[in-house]
């Protein structure tokens, strides 16, 4: 068993983690930074299971830490990808209303966009809708031209490919899970599977078990995570005619979730959803995955009771939709009516992490605490992995001042 000591120590090495540990290193050329994965790979979990969208930051609220840095963070991204040669296509989206009732909220969202200095919005109308999807069927729109499509999984390899080059003496040990922690006065033992490490300092980037992680390294957050699983059907070869580029619905304003949506895949196909279900495992990416740890710990919270008291209709519905292909196909036609049953074929599925506040409500920024040696991010929600660059960047800010480093 290794016993090796670092300057910093990062937990999880999803896309913001691993951007994370490269703007530190960055900053601080001869820190020696430790990220620890507990999956044999990195990117295993929402950073490789969300639907490859860059987003361009138009739904956020103007002066939220989301709105700022996913219009920051894709910038950067899309240079990134540029310089090294990341597969990415700035495809364009429509945001589509097809009922007088969301034209309220559209406009809201364009404005939102405005504020937010996204580039490239226009309002449409049902030709130019038709125009640019010729399936598709609204009575207004937003073409949104910035937004693109890119694998977050080859994105974050690539942040692993230059942060291990570019400084020999950092690491990312996969196969790593962070089971203990024992505080001494001038740094934290983390105990591992791979061997216990030592850092003087801490940072967090846990997703789905980030509130776990900060509970064992000693934290104290009012915040729990829940799970919410988005299950995606793939257009068959017959349907792939009718979608060009991404579709979205106008976003129900009572939720976090966009609504399900239409995003062709850099890989090639195009992916229909996703749903959002709150799940009974964590890290369960089936319909029926189950455990029993993880739902007696969401059940045990306040806040997930107040939660379902509140937007029960909404979960009832959801769950329906999860298990009829003929339900989820409704909610598909509304964008393309022509849209039939063997257009459309199961697909795969991915778990989101969403705080919730001991009152029931959704926390929707990113949410980061700091307590003595450590830093938490608590929620880091789409559009996370756009943004991860920039809130990379943002850590490193707080970090730098926090823990005073030189």
């Amino acid at each position: 068993m290794e016993n090796t000591t670092f300057d910093i120590i990062i937990i999880g090495a999803g896309a913001v983690g691993i951007a994370t540990a490269l703007k530190l290193n960055t900053k601080y050329p001869s820190k020696k930074i430790l990220v620890l994965e507990k999956e044999n790979e990195v990117s295993a979990h929402q950073t490789g299971h969300n639907s490859g969208v860059i987003h361009s930051g138009i739904y956020y609220k103007p002066g939220s830490y989301k709105a700022r840095l996913c219009v920051d963070g894709r910038r950067e991204l899309v240079s990134f990808a540029k310089e090294h040669r990341v597969a990415h296509d700035i495809c364009g989206k429509l945001i589509v209303a097809t009922d007088p009732s969301e034209l309220e909220h559209m406009n809201k969202v364009f404005g939102n966009g405005q504020k937010n200095g996204v580039e490239g919005l226009t309002l449409v109308g049902p030709k130019e809708i038709q125009e640019i999807e010729p399936y598709c069927r609204g009575i207004a729109g937003i073409h949104v031209s910035c937004t693109g499509i890119i694998d977050y999984a080859e994105v974050t390899k690539k942040y692993v490919e230059i942060f291990e080059a570019k400084f020999p003496q950092s690491k990312v040990i996969t196969g790593a899970e962070a089971q203990e922690f024992e505080k001494h006065q001038d740094y934290t033992l983390i105990k591992t599977p791979k061997g216990n490490f030592s850092g003087k300092y801490i940072i967090a980037c846990a997703g789905l078990q980030s509130d776990r992680i900060a509970k064992k390294e000693g934290t104290k957050s009012d915040a729990a995570i829940v799970g919410f699983r988005g299950d995606y059907y793939d257009l068959s070869e017959k349907g792939m005619k009718k979608v060009k580029h991404l579709i979205y619905p106008v976003p129900n304003p009572k939720f976090p979730f966009l609504g399900v949506h239409f995003t062709r895949m850099i890989q090639g196909g195009t992916e229909c959803g996703p749903n959002a279900v709150f799940v009974f495992k964590r890290e369960g990416y089936g319909k029926t995955d189950f455990s029993l740890k993880d739902t007696v710990e969401a059940f045990a919270f306040g806040g997930t009771w107040k939660f379902f008291a509140k937007h029960w209709k909404f979960g009832l519905d959801e769950y329906r939709g999860a298990f009829s292909k003929k339900l989820f196909l409704k909610r598909l036609n509304k964008l393309i009516p022509s849209l039939e049953m063997d257009d459309i074929v199961p697909g795969r599925a991915g778990v989101r992490a969403m705080a919730l506040a001991p009152e029931g409500e959704m926390i929707d920024d990113f949410k980061i605490e700091k307590s003595g040696n450590a830093l938490h991010v608590l929620n880091a929600p789409s559009p996370a992995a756009t943004a991860s660059l920039a809130i990379g960047a943002e850590i490193e800010k707080m970090a730098s001042e926090f823990f005073n480093l030189s």
